[in-house]
C-alpha cells in the first residue's frame, strides 16, 4: 500500500511487545522506502531488545481520524544501512543517519497487514 501520507508524515507510533507481554509505545521519526517502514534508533534502547525478542510490531501515523496501521514484522539491521534509505532520512529530516554515532541500528519493519477506516 502506498498512502501520500507514509511519505510526507513525520512521526510514526511505534509498537512492540516486551518480554512480559506488555505493550511499548513510542512516537519516532520514520521513512517509508520499497513499501518498507525504516525507524533509526540506539541499539540499546527497549525497542530494539523488544524486537529481538519478538519481531511482530505495529505501527500507526499519528492522524486519528484518517488512521494507517500496519502490523507486521521487525527486523534490526546495522551499518552500512541501504543507501537509499539514508538518503531519504536525509531528505526528509536532514539527517545523515549513515555518520551519527548515537543512533546505531535500523529497524526495518515489512507490512503484512494494514488497518484503515
Amino acid at each position: 500500500m502506498t498512502d501520500p501520507r507514509l511519505l510526507s508524515e513525520r512521526n510514526i507510533w511505534l509498537a512492540t511487545v516486551r518480554p512480559d507481554g506488555r505493550p511499548h509505545l513510542v512516537p519516532i521519526w520514520f521513512v517509508w522506502v520499497r513499501e518498507r517502514i525504516y525507524i533509526c534508533t540506539e541499539s540499546r534502547s527497549v525497542k530494539v531488545r523488544n524486537i529481538a525478542a519478538n519481531p511482530r510490531a505495529s505501527a500507526a501515523l499519528e492522524n486519528g481520524n484518517q488512521p494507517i496501521i500496519a502490523e507486521g514484522r521487525a527486523t534490526v539491521l546495522h551499518r552500512p544501512y541501504p543507501d537509499d534509505v539514508v538518503a531519504e532520512f536525509k531528505q526528509k529530516y536532514g539527517w545523515d543517519i549513515s555518520a551519527d554515532g548515537s543512533y546505531n541500528a535500523l529497524i526495518e519493519i515489512t507490512p503484512e497487514k494494514w488497518l484503515r477506516w
